[in-house]
């Protein structure tokens, strides 16, 4: 079998007649698993069932990637639930066929091994992982409305256990190298210089297989303890996911808790429910969300802009945890404040944050030393980026870039965080106002993924593309925007929240039911709990530069809690009082209230608005706008975004019509 014989494969045998199956999908930059791929490994099979090499060691041909599973793009060509069935069993009866070849088998797992890839790694007798910051395994099938379709379900509670291999899947979390191998999904580890290959060749011709599971984890797989552990699981999961807008994790649970201790009809409930998810209204949503995410990740690719250091000017929440999540991606940064009474908190609240995703000494210690006080702001001439975060006044932000520009380096992004302020207020001071920016974060900064790079009628395209690909560094979606009030998300919120206040002042909603009423549409939380999230002091900042003057009662009321120190979540009180994090809600106040119709009226102005944005041109296209929702407000990702949400009403009703 020569090398040219396969688009997306490469067959080579070394002299111990060990056979090296190299998958290098042809014009992509990361292997998938798509129909043509799977089209190929079926021919490959074949083969090597009649003529049997000593054993087949699996590899990927790209750098830092293994595969990362389906190819998503590929769903959208299914028409029918019977097409994905049969798709699926096809897999099924590709990899049975893997898993049963008659001489070892090995797979060599170096960079991201997601999905399907992890389902093809778990049919070959033993897997060898490099142990390196790049290598991540897992299941993200949840988060596409689906779970594992290519035999993972099955394998994985078999290899693993069930209870192990359930919380991987229903979660979609990714692991390490050493978790993979201390939960048996990985059999040996190989460190961060190399030796893969020599570990592959050796597994095979000696015959290692993967062990079974502990005595506690086959035991979760089967009578009482399966049902007993589904039923928790089924609990903890509908505590964060309503089951009618995310039914993925509830179909895998029913089927494992009916079928678990049986994985053949577990492969079977495989093809039957997932091929039916995967033509759900809710799978559709989702891979829309992540098409937009792929989308955002486009912008900045033709920037070569790298930054090294970073200079955050004001130590407040804001300005805090940007600098904090800048050295969580690796970079130097310096802190700069008035006194370094007011820079201590961010630091400690930065300590926090690196000991919950770094978890060893040695990294903590490493971030730790890369986040600098800067009372004096000397770190701004050395800085690739400078990021105002101060508060939101237009005079006192003039002054401070009026004196920057004199400081920085000519080849520095010089960017601004405000939620509010136009740009061209700001960049007026300016000497070369073409190179300022808007960098928009939102709070908490650590959890909200995009970042709106804000410019205007003056800004060099360039700066937009530096921006954007500074933002692509620091593993934040960059979403370019049209500076005008509010920009995209706070023009859009600012309406969505100032209809909550009129309705909880004018009609004496309880602030509880107006929550309650956005999350059983779909928000991740509602209008007043994000209100006092974001920050009270915040939010009448924006309202006073949006909103007319029919919302002077509501900014009164924001104002009397401003003054009163009542901030919201980051002082323990707002609308809300808050113990641990969490708001203190009465769960009394729902009774009485039609949670539907009240929705209704709650999100019209954030679609009305959604619309304005758009015929506005505040960002590119329908797409931005429902990219910048998800990202930005956390608009609920299973209905695609709301003009698509708006776009599905409209085909029903003309459905109705026709009918």
């Amino acid at each position: 079998m020569s090398q040219s014989e396969y688009r997306n494969w490469r067959v080579e045998y070394d002299l111990d007649q060990v056979c090296w199956l190299t998958i290098d999908r042809a014009g992509e930059s990361t292997n998938s698993l798509s129909q043509e791929v799977m089209t190929e490994l079926e021919e490959i099979v074949t083969r090597l069932e009649k003529k049997h090499p000593k054993g087949l060691v699996l590899q990927s041909g790209k750098k830092n990637s293994f595969i990362v599973g389906a190819d998503v793009r590929e769903f959208e060509q299914v028409k029918s639930i019977e097409e994905a069935e049969g798709f699926i069993r096809d897999v099924h009866r590709v990899f049975d066929r893997i898993e049963a070849l008659p001489f070892p088998t090995a797979v060599l797992i170096d960079g991201y091994c997601l999905g399907g890839g992890v389902e093809l790694a778990l049919c070959f007798d033993y897997r060898i992982a490099a142990n390196n910051d790049s290598t991540r395994l897992g299941f993200p099938e949840v988060k596409l409305g689906i779970y594992p379709g290519f035999g993972g379900s099955a394998r994985s509670t078999r290899q693993m256990g069930g209870f192990q291999a359930m919380q991987i899947m229903l979660t979609g979390r990714m692991l390490r190298a050493y978790q993979a191998k201390g939960l048996g999904l990985v059999d040996q580890l190989v460190g961060p210089h190399g030796g893969l290959r020599w570990a592959g060749r050796n597994a095979v011709l000696k015959g290692r297989k993967s062990r079974r599971p502990g005595l506690a984890a086959r035991l979760s797989n089967f009578g009482p303890v399966r049902k007993f552990l589904a039923g928790q699981m089924r609990k903890q999961t509908a505590a964060k996911a309503n089951p009618a807008h995310y039914p993925a994790p509830f179909e895998l649970i029913d089927a494992w808790e009916e079928y678990g201790d049986d994985p053949r009809k577990m492969l079977d409930q495989e093809a039957r429910r997932v091929a039916k998810l995967i033509n759900g209204d809710t799978s559709r949503g989702l891979r829309r969300v992540f098409r937009l995410m792929e989308q955002l990740k486009s912008h900045g690719k033709s920037s070569g802009f790298k930054a090294r250091r970073v200079h955050v000017i004001g130590a407040g929440v804001m300005g805090g945890d940007i600098a904090a999540w800048c050295v969580l991606q690796g970079l130097e940064v310096t802190l700069q404040d008035r006194e370094m009474k007011y820079i201590e908190p961010a630091l400690q609240r930065a300590k926090k944050l690196f000991i919950k995703r770094l978890r060893t000494a040695d990294r903590i210690a490493g971030a730790q030393s890369r986040l600098i006080a800067d009372v004096e702001g000397s770190g701004a001439a050395r800085a690739d980026v400078i990021i105002e975060a101060i508060f939101e006044n237009l005079e006192a932000k003039q002054e401070l870039f009026k004196s920057l520009e004199k400081k920085v380096k000519a080849s520095a992004i010089l960017a601004t965080n405000t939620s509010a302020i136009p740009l061209k207020d700001i960049a007026s001071v300016l000497k070369k106002p073409t190179r300022l920016i808007g960098l928009h974060f939102f709070n908490p900064v650590a959890r909200m993924p995009l970042v709106e790079v804000v410019y205007d009628e003056k800004t060099r395209p360039a700066e937009i593309e530096r921006g954007s690909a500074f933002c692509n560094q620091i593993n934040r979606f960059p979403l370019p925007v049209r500076s005008s009030p509010g920009f995209l998300v706070n023009r859009v919120l600012g309406q969505y929240m100032l209809k909550a206040f009129q309705i909880h002042r004018e009609r004496k909603v309880p602030k509880e039911a107006l929550d309650k009423a956005a999350e059983r549409f779909g928000m991740p939380m509602g209008p007043v709990e994000l209100a006092d999230t974001v920050g009270l002091d915040v939010g009448l900042g924006v309202m006073n530069t949006l909103a007319s003057e029919d919302a002077a009662e509501d900014a009164a009321v924001l104002k009397s809690f401003v003054d009163a120190g009542k901030l919201g979540k980051k002082t323990g009180e707002g609308f809300y009082k808050w113990k641990k994090g969490r708001a203190q809600k009465d769960s009394k106040a729902l009774e009485g209230v039609n949670l539907d119709s009240l929705a209704e009226e709650l999100m019209q102005p954030y679609f009305d608005e959604c619309r304005a944005c758009l015929a506005d041109k505040i960002v590119e296209d329908r797409d931005a706008v429902d990219a910048g929702m998800i990202f930005g407000t956390g608009f609920a990702p299973f209905r695609g975004g709301p003009l698509n949400y708006l776009d599905s009403i409209a085909a029903e009703n003309r459905e109705q019509e026709n009918e």
